[in-house]
């Protein structure tokens, strides 16, 4: 049976980092009087929603999901190399049957899925990993996030909301 992906999201999504509970609640409000609904928001942090709720994954275990997914693929790719690579070499070159011919489709197949493992656990680490630990590392430091989910304009909206009230604040 052939598992079904996710769909792409079809909304937009901004976090904006608050240094305490007030800020991150009095631009929850705020967005709420300009109209944006409670359920495009979230505040996370301690006493609201938590990481995982909302999520906002560990960069381990979005690294593991990208090398699970990359590995799948290009193990296929390299068992299909490798029986390619059998033929042209049975074929093509005349070579005899032996162990070590039959050997290069499973070869194909490791070192495809371990090339794949090690490629998709390192962009997953350093590319989707990064953004989530960064997140990650603002909540550990007692911050609080307001995450705005919707529709582009709904989130460019609230971003320049939220910038119109904290160049407000700095004044």
């Amino acid at each position: 049976m052939r598992k079904k992906s996710t769909p792409k999201r079809s909304s937009s999504l901004a976090i904006i980092a608050f240094p305490h509970e007030a800020a991150a609640f009095h631009a929850y409000r705020l967005l709420q009087q300009h109209g944006i609904s409670p359920e495009n928001l979230a505040i996370v942090g301690q006493g609201y929603s938590s990481p995982d709720s909302v999520g906002l994954l560990e960069p381990m275990a979005i690294a593991l999901h990208s090398g699970r997914s990359l590995s799948g693929a290009t193990g296929l790719v390299g068992t299909f190399l490798g029986f390619v690579l059998f033929w042209v070499a049975y074929l093509g070159l005349k070579m005899p049957l032996s162990a070590t011919l039959f050997l290069i489709v499973p070869a194909g197949g490791f070192i495809g899925g371990f090339i794949g493992a090690t490629l998709g656990g390192l962009w997953g680490f350093f590319g989707k990993g990064s953004t989530a630990g960064i997140y990650r590392h603002q909540l550990r430091k007692g911050h609080y996030l307001l995450m705005i989910e919707g529709s582009e304009k709904l989130v460019r909206s609230a971003r320049d909301i939220i910038s119109v009230y904290s160049a407000h604040q700095t004044r």
